[in-house]
């Protein structure tokens, strides 16, 4: 069990990286990350790729949380506080009174993890995903139906923001994931790679019941109004989800969960090259 170090003073010096968290959110962290709650604490503790820097506890966490900070090593300080002191410090009522730092390893290559990839492999492709809760969701659904890896473009937010890991349940410090450069072009990236790619669209000729699992496979997702770009959408094959007539619109969290379900799960394998 490493030393709990307890706090009584929202002005601690030593838990300054924990003041104000939703104004740091938006100002970011050097280069760290903010974890929040049980769950996402446990991905982050067992991670083979990030690693904790420090936690604030509001006490009545501490004693639960006694097996999973167990394999803490010493040089990561755990801080307690009273529930009074620790939403004094974050600035806005923290009840699931659990806080750490994180520090992600460094960026990954995309041709890099993709080349890793195995001769069966499944990722996604993001491009222009804003919206933290949207990004979350996509995470969570990568995680769940067990993809290689997460492509993202320069218009994305960031995976590792407060919110997106939270709303991921701690999916976005699991799956893999590179961040493609502003010039790159991710048909060209993947098709380097042996991926066959599709793209999400309503405008799609082929409904996702239709479409067939390659054995190296992309999907790709735009951000929910403009949707993919015109140049991508003109190059790939596109796929629709049917919907009720006069409607033809999905949040992209849930499209990614249909169609990464029926890629990972449903679709019958074919050998594009036969």
């Amino acid at each position: 069990m490493p030393t709990i170090v307890p706090v009584d003073d929202p002005d601690d010096p030593r838990i300054a990286a924990y003041r104000c968290v939703r104004e740091r959110d938006l100002v970011g962290r050097d280069g760290l990350f903010m974890a929040e709650g049980a769950v996402v604490l446990h991905h982050l503790l067992t991670s083979p790729r990030h690693r904790p820097v420090s936690l604030l506890l509001a006490e009545n966490r501490v004693a639960p949380l006694a097996d999973a900070l167990e394999g803490l090593p010493d040089s990561v300080p755990v801080y307690c506080a009273a529930q009074p002191v620790l939403d004094a410090v974050v600035g806005f009522p923290l009840h699931r009174g659990i806080l750490a730092l994180g520090r992600p390893p460094p960026a990954p290559d995309a041709d890099a993890l993709l080349a890793a990839a195995g001769p069966r492999a499944l990722v996604a492709v993001l491009l222009g995903i804003g919206n933290h809760d949207n990004m979350g969701g996509i995470f969570r659904n990568a995680a769940a139906f067990g993809l290689d890896a997460v492509l993202l473009d320069a218009g994305c937010c960031d995976p590792l923001y407060r919110k997106a890991i939270r709303v991921s349940v701690g999916a976005t410090l699991r799956v893999p994931y590179a961040r493609l450069g502003r010039e790159a072009d991710p048909v060209a990236v993947l098709e380097r790679h042996g991926f066959t790619a599709v793209a999400l669209s309503p405008t799609g000729g082929t409904d996702l019941a239709g479409l067939r699992r390659a054995p190296r496979m992309a999907a790709l997702f735009g951000a929910e109004g403009p949707g993919l770009p015109a140049a991508v959408l003109g190059r790939l094959a596109g796929v629709r989800i049917p919907m009720a007539a006069g409607f033809d619109s999905l949040n992209v969290a849930t499209t990614s969960g249909i169609v990464l379900h029926h890629l990972a799960w449903v679709a019958e394998t074919v050998d594009l090259a036969d």
